[in-house]
């Protein structure tokens, strides 16, 4: 099938001998080189708690516009309710070699991060914005802090699979992520019957790359839904399993590995009117490491040998993203 994606029981691998994890690894990279996604099962995500955060999410979505806008985020890196917007404004850039097309990305998004805190304002306000809860949905908090709690365990279990399959040490990537930045966004994206027309190479979410390390998709299934790219396949829609978690790479993991393995460029199909009450709801945990983390390009043969350069890993995304830090000391920042 295209795509050859791969699933990980991350319970299987916990229990799994050396011998045993070799013919999973060796899989997993292999589709890491070409595409940069799988799947992960056996996360222990009681689906209860997608459940909550998801219709939580929903309810926040169906609110007035006028009450959204109390909690639009002000700049790139902040929490809060994002309004439909086109693909390189605030947000995610899109994918090298691409076009912006004028019109927005189909979606809107609300954003939580960490609630860490360092006693340095300047930086935590970069790396750690507060979040911005609407007071009309108490509940929103309490599924997004259930979620993200598990979110948190599965993608360090995530990070040993992937140092393993590297063949470095288990903790590589997980030591170097005890205070890091994350969001969680939560993304919805409204139906044919209620957008009208759709404008030519406009998407619900354009053509992008990640900017962190890793991320973990709870995904519906739709005829607007996800799709993959690479080489041999360009465009396909990967594998669909409601109990399992996607596991997409980032610009920072490509960066890492040298180049060994790929950040996932991808995109979501523009609503259908083949489906046109299709309504969708992601939600989507986007992690990078800690932030004054600096990511050194691994050398070959563990690395892919691209010959990239190191880079800080928080003031990398916030570059990415726009983000003008000439007024933060210290280059890590």
């Amino acid at each position: 099938m295209p795509g050859k994606i791969p699933e990980v029981d991350l319970e299987a691998w916990r229990k799994a001998s050396d011998a045993d994890r070799a013919p999973i690894a060796a899989e997993l990279d292999a589709a890491l080189r070409s595409t940069g996604l799988f799947l992960v099962s056996g996360h222990g995500v009681p689906q209860a708690v997608i459940d909550d955060l998801r219709a939580a999410a929903k309810r926040f979505f169906a609110l007035r516009k006028e009450v959204k806008a109390q909690y639009a985020i002000e700049a790139a890196y902040d929490g809060g309710w994002l309004e439909m917007h086109p693909p390189g404004g605030v947000g995610v850039p899109v994918s090298e070699g691409e076009e912006a097309p004028s019109a927005p990305d189909l979606h809107e998004s609300f954003y939580v991060g960490p609630g860490h805190r360092t006693g340095d304002e300047q930086r935590d306000r970069f790396n750690y914005p507060a979040n911005r809860w609407p007071v009309e949905l108490p509940e929103l908090r309490a599924a997004a802090d259930a979620y993200t709690t598990h979110m948190l365990r599965v993608v360090q279990a995530v990070n040993e699979v992937l140092a393993v399959t590297l063949g470095l040490p288990e903790d590589f990537f997980t030591s170097r992520a005890q205070m890091a930045t994350w969001t969680q966004n939560a993304s919805w994206y409204p139906s044919y019957s209620s957008i009208g027309e759709v404008a030519r190479g406009q998407f619900r979410n354009g053509p992008h790359t990640d900017l962190g390390t890793v991320t973990l998709l709870s995904r519906q299934r739709g005829v607007g839904g996800l799709q993959a790219w690479n080489e041999e396949d360009d465009w396909f829609s990967p594998p669909y399993s409601p109990d399992s978690l996607i596991v997409n790479l980032g610009d920072l993991m490509e960066q890492w590995t040298d180049g060994r393995w790929r950040a996932l460029k991808h995109r979501v199909l523009p609503p259908s009117p083949a489906a046109p009450d299709e309504e969708l709801l992601s939600l989507v945990f986007f992690f990078e490491t800690d932030p004054d983390t600096l990511i050194e390009p691994l050398a070959a043969p563990v690395g892919g040998g691209r010959g990239l350069s190191p880079a800080y890993a928080r003031r990398t995304v916030l570059e990415k993203l726009g983000v003008s830090l000439d007024s933060v000391t210290g280059a890590e920042a």
